[in-house]
């Protein structure tokens, strides 16, 4: 997978993270590092946001390769809208409600 093929031109921000925690999405991604110490990991995750610090993109970057990706599009209220997941050669869509439930 191309690092940055799928990158959206809103980008505002991006920014680097040891990991994500919870089960919904957007994935919340924890623990922020600096590019600098990216040669220090095997993995991580690399996190685009637009303007609104939300996140429009998120990859799962592993011996510098791209292993997993998330792209999220939202309402305008904020709500995620759709998630496109990249994992494995496989990818799915997930729909969300105005009220941020799957539909």
């Amino acid at each position: 997978m191309n690092p940055e093929q799928h990158i959206p031109t809103i980008i505002e921000t991006r920014r680097y993270f040891v990991s994500y925690s919870g089960i919904k999405l957007p994935l919340k991604l924890v623990n922020e590092i600096t590019e600098a110490s990216l040669t220090n990991r095997n993995t991580y995750y690399r996190g685009y946001f637009d303007a609104q610090d939300r996140m429009l993109l998120c990859q799962k970057v592993v011996y510098g390769e791209v292993e997993s990706e998330h792209q999220y599009h939202y309402y305008n209220n904020g709500i995620l809208k759709w998630a496109h997941i990249t994992e494995d050669d496989e990818v799915r869509e997930i729909h969300f409600n105005e009220l941020g439930e799957m539909v």
